[in-house]
């Protein structure tokens, strides 16, 4: 077995006979392929759906009660028996018949290979969106993050995963130095079922996971060089202030709001260094529990 394709779905009974139907014809003699859909808490009978369908290529995993889609992701991958994963869609807004290609970036070479979603959908302001701040923050070449993707099975177990950092795939695969590809995929009108998020709330979860994991990759890597500067600034600015407020009281100008101003920015740049100083001591126990053994 090489390729395993995983399948979260939620609540997507009206789908999962047309989707089966689509990797009947996709898959056809193709034997290094299976096929694992993740019924992740459905409430719509989408389980006892898949129960019925009974295909050689075909698995099925379930979650008792909705564990939202990255953990959809890992069980399917601990299930797995192929080296590589496809990460698809059970509303069936992507081809498989884009997978093969896919497989081709990775047998040339790259770990991820992930989908640029061309055409019209539902979601693409907020796609557009979310994808440009993830591109300059993380500093990515890649224009969609969360489309139809490839990765060899060995990256999942290199990267931390939290719920719903699915989407980040591709920035923490970029920092633990995975190298990543991309190809144009066309991108369907969902056929039945309604999205699972509302686009607003999506932005709003998305703007902060953003953050989350920028502030993982990047500031609790060195957390005394960022924190650490920000409270030394801050304390060296109170300084010159205190210093400024005392030659004008000497001179008759005295201006209580300066002092006000000193206590704060020295207060602020203490904090910043507890701060530095705790996330150094993180880092640390990170780096212990990270640590290979020889």
């Amino acid at each position: 077995m090489k390729i395993s394709v995983l399948v979260p779905a939620y609540n997507e009974a009206v789908n999962i006979p047309i989707l089966i139907e689509e990797f009947d014809k996709f898959i056809g003699k193709r034997k290094n392929y299976e096929v694992i859909i993740v019924d992740d808490g459905s409430e719509d009978g989408t389980y006892d759906i898949l129960k019925k369908q009974k295909r050689r290529y075909l698995r099925t995993v379930r979650h008792k009660k909705n564990m939202g889609k990255t953990q959809a992701i890992m069980s399917g991958a601990k299930a797995a028996k192929g080296g590589i994963l496809v990460i698809f869609d059970a509303d069936m807004q992507y081809d498989p018949n884009d997978i093969p290609r896919l497989i081709s970036l990775i047998d040339n070479g790259f770990d991820i290979a992930t989908g640029w979603k061309q055409g019209k959908y539902d979601k693409k302001f907020v796609s557009n969106t979310y994808n440009l701040w993830a591109r300059k923050l993380f500093g990515l070449q890649v224009h969609d993050m969360n489309a139809i993707k490839a990765i060899r099975k060995e990256v999942l177990k290199d990267i931390p995963l939290r719920k719903d950092w699915h989407r980040y795939l591709v920035p923490l695969a970029k920092d633990a130095g995975y190298r990543i590809g991309e190809i144009k995929v066309d991108i369907r009108p969902r056929r039945f079922g309604a999205p699972k998020y509302q686009q607003k709330s999506r932005i709003l979860i998305g703007f902060f996971d953003l953050l989350a994991v920028k502030f993982q990759l990047s500031f609790m890597k060195k957390p005394m060089l960022y924190f650490g500067t920000i409270g030394l600034f801050s304390v060296l600015a109170g300084i010159t202030v205190g210093v400024l407020s005392i030659i004008l009281r000497i001179f008759g100008h005295g201006f209580r709001p300066l002092l006000y101003l000193v206590i704060l920015l020295v207060i602020s740049g203490i904090l910043f260094f507890s701060l530095a100083l705790i996330g150094e001591s993180i880092r640390a126990i990170l780096d212990h529990l990270e640590k290979p053994e020889v």
